[in-house]
């Protein structure tokens, strides 16, 4: 493979070890890579799942980001910490603020809440080779915030974010690197379902192939993989060659929104009679992003999950006669797909609205015959009395009774514990 016709960058994807677990460690003045901590979802619920845990505690009891509250073993040494989203986006923040230092913002993507890239390109006067940046990065990350890093440096992101997940994870220095002549020695003996971006679906398709590992995939025809796979398989050929395109420089907080979307899963089995309630916070919510944004939508969807034993569900959509963001609008249409397609006495556990096929607000068309600007300000008094006053200071009556979830989600983020 001749890499010179291919970008070659900077790129650094920094990943922080047990993140949610680290910030509850520092909170407690405990040694993250020595504290037996678990970072659990609501401890009020055995069945609670272990959001994350300590470098130690998973070294000796096993304990994975797929166990529950109580499966984790009765040893007096493991510290319950309950989940703080709040704390986690705060630092999280901080970090980004700390990486700004070293590049401009548009250097930087973030992927998620503990992992980004930095483009490095044209900072070598000032901090010095990527090894040395990634080194001074990683010690300041642990000298400010307590939080270890594991750093992947390489000539795009999808090199700098493979072997940062399956070498410098492992590395004591936390740091590895892999140019595009490294591929075939440090990536192409890697299983493919321990690659970034395939998942255990794709990897059983592979592997009916004959495809096990990425070196494998390498020498897979790329024409076959197109073929079958389409622009995906594509990409999987040029990935195994360490190749990615993508871009390193860019803004790249706030994509074009394609729905406003809002879903649930509830804390008990609801009975039909109590799901309106539901829907209605949901569709709320979805509607005030929207309004936010100035944008309507012209199709509403709505998805119901029955709970055990019967299992299974509907997903079904239904559209406007013209574009809206109107909670009402919104919910009445929920209301009808609801009643046409809920299976009485089923009782239910998981509710999810969207609103789609999206608008410009001042690019739609008024009706001829409703007159819903009433309505807008309304909306938007309410949108602007909780942007300053928060969620919960004006509410649908309800939102009061039994069946309303919004003043308990209010208190979390990300459906934890703010």
């Amino acid at each position: 493979m001749d890499y010179s016709e291919f970008q070659q960058h900077e790129v650094l994807c920094v990943d922080m070890r047990s993140f949610y677990a680290s910030v509850e460690c520092v909170k407690r003045d405990l040694d993250p890579m020595t504290a037996l901590l678990a970072v659990v979802g609501d401890t009020k619920r055995p069945g609670s799942i272990v959001l994350a845990a300590s470098p130690a505690l998973k070294k000796k009891h096993g304990v994975s980001n797929v166990s529950r509250y109580f499966e984790l073993p009765e040893d007096p040494e493991i510290v319950i910490a309950e989940a703080h989203m709040k704390d986690y986006l705060e630092v999280s923040v901080a970090i980004t603020e700390l990486v700004h230092e070293y590049v401009p913002m548009e250097a930087i993507h973030v992927y998620s809440v503990d992992e980004f890239w930095v483009t490095l390109d044209g900072t070598e006067k000032l901090h010095g080779t990527a090894e040395e940046t990634a080194a001074k990065l990683q010690a300041d990350i642990l000298e400010q915030f307590g939080v270890t890093a594991a750093i992947g440096i390489g000539d795009n992101k999808f090199l700098a974010k493979v072997v940062m997940d399956i070498h410098a994870k492992k590395q004591a220095s936390g740091i590895a690197v892999c140019r595009y002549q490294d591929v075939p020695r440090l990536l192409w003996p890697v299983p493919i379902q321990d690659i970034w971006g395939i998942g255990r679906r794709m990897q059983r398709n592979l592997n009916r192939m004959g495809i096990v590992t990425l070196g494998h995939l390498a020498h897979a025809s790329m024409d076959h993989l197109k073929k079958r796979y389409g622009v995906m398989g594509e990409q999987l050929y040029w990935h195994a060659w360490g190749i990615d395109e993508s871009e390193v420089l860019g803004d790249f907080v706030k994509q074009e929104q394609k729905s406003y979307g809002h879903g649930i899963t509830l804390l008990r089995n609801y009975r039909g009679e109590e799901i309106p309630t539901i829907i209605l916070e949901l569709c709320e919510e979805a509607c005030r992003r929207a309004r936010r944004d100035k944008k309507e939508g012209n199709t509403v969807h709505l998805s119901i999950g029955y709970a055990s034993p019967h299992g299974g569900g509907f997903s079904r959509s239904r559209s406007f006669t013209s574009p809206s963001n109107l909670t009402t609008d919104m919910y009445k249409l929920c209301l009808e797909l609801f009643h046409e397609h809920y299976q009485k006495g089923h009782e239910i556990r998981r509710v999810s609205v969207s609103l789609t096929n999206l608008y410009n607000e001042e690019a739609t068309q008024l009706s001829l015959f409703e007159d819903k600007s009433k309505q807008k300000d309304l909306s938007r008094a309410m949108d602007e009395i909780r942007s300053r006053f928060g969620t919960t200071a004006i509410l649908r009556a309800s939102s009061y009774t039994a069946a309303g979830m919004t003043i308990e989600r209010s208190t979390k983020i990300g459906g934890h514990q703010a």
